[in-house]
C-alpha cells in the first residue's frame, strides 16, 4: 500500500519543531528575591551553564537528525506502511530529547544521565539508518539507478554518530567530562561538508 510521502515529511517537520522548541523551555528564568542584587543574579546565571550548553547540543543534533530526514526524504519516491511505521518509532525516540537533556542538565557529571542520554540518541541515530536501508534494500522506494556508493556511505555516515555516543557512554564510567565532550563533538562531524553533500546537491539540481 503506497502512502503520501508529503505527509510523512510534514509530520516530521512539526515533531521536529515542536521537541527542538521544548529544550529551551527547561532554562528558567533566576527568581531572586527583592532587594535586587546584581551580583547574585549574575551568579545563578552562570549557574546555568549546563542547562545552556545541553540546550545547544541537543539543539544541533536535532538539526542534524532532521537535516538527514531530509536528505533521505530527497531520495525516496514511494513509502508504504513499514516505512510510516519506522519513521514513527524515529520520531518517538525524538520526542524524547527533551527529556532527556533536562535530566543530562540537572545531572552533567552523572553516569547514568549520560547514559541515559546516549541511549537516546543512539535509538534515533539507528532507526534512521534503519529507515534509510528499507527504504534502499532492492531500490524499494528509491530509483532503481541511485548509486550503490551512494546508499553505502549514507548509511555508514548515519551510523557513525551512534558509534561515538556508544563510546561516550562507555567513557562515561570513567570520565564524564570526556563523555560530554564526545557528544558536543558529533554535531560538528555532521555539519562539515562530505562526500554525500556533493551527492545530495548534484540531485538537488538534477531535481
Amino acid at each position: 500500500m503506497q502512502l503520501s510521502r508529503n505527509r510523512v515529511e510534514a509530520l516530521t517537520d512539526g515533531v521536529f519543531a515542536v521537541a527542538m522548541t521544548l529544550l529551551v523551555l527547561d532554562i528558567k528564568v533566576p527568581e531572586l528575591q527583592p532587594p535586587l542584587d546584581i551580583s547574585q543574579l549574575s551568579g545563578r546565571l552562570l549557574d546555568l551553564w549546563p542547562k545552556f550548553l545541553s540546550y545547544m547540543i541537543s539543539f544541533v543534533i536535532l538539526g542534524v537528525y532532521w537535516v538527514g530526514h531530509h536528505f533521505q526524504l530527497s531520495f525516496i519516491r514511494k513509502v508504504d506502511r513499514p516505512l510510516v511505521w519506522i519513521n514513527l518509532l524515529f520520531l518517538l525516540w525524538v520526542v524524547l530529547v527533551p527529556f532527556s537533556t533536562a535530566l543530562l542538565s540537572e545531572y552533567p557529571m552523572t553516569q547514568i544521565a549520560i547514559t541515559v542520554y546516549g541511549l537516546n540518541l543512539i535509538a534515533i541515530g539507528v532507526t534512521l539508518a534503519g529507515h534509510w536501508w528499507y527504504a534502499t534494500v532492492e531500490t524499494r522506494h528509491v530509483d532503481a539507478d541511485i548509486h550503490p556508493a551512494l546508499v553505502r556511505g549514507a548509511l555508514l555516515r548515519t551510523l557513525m554518530a551512534p558509534s561515538v555516543y556508544v563510546v561516550a557512554i562507555a567513557v562515561s564510567f570513567v570520565r564524564p567530562e570526556l563523555s560530554l565532550f564526545l557528544y558536543a563533538l558529533v554535531p560538528v562531524l555532521y555539519i562539515l561538508p562530505g562526500r554525500i553533500d556533493v551527492h545530495w546537491g548534484r540531485r538537488r539540481q538534477s531535481n
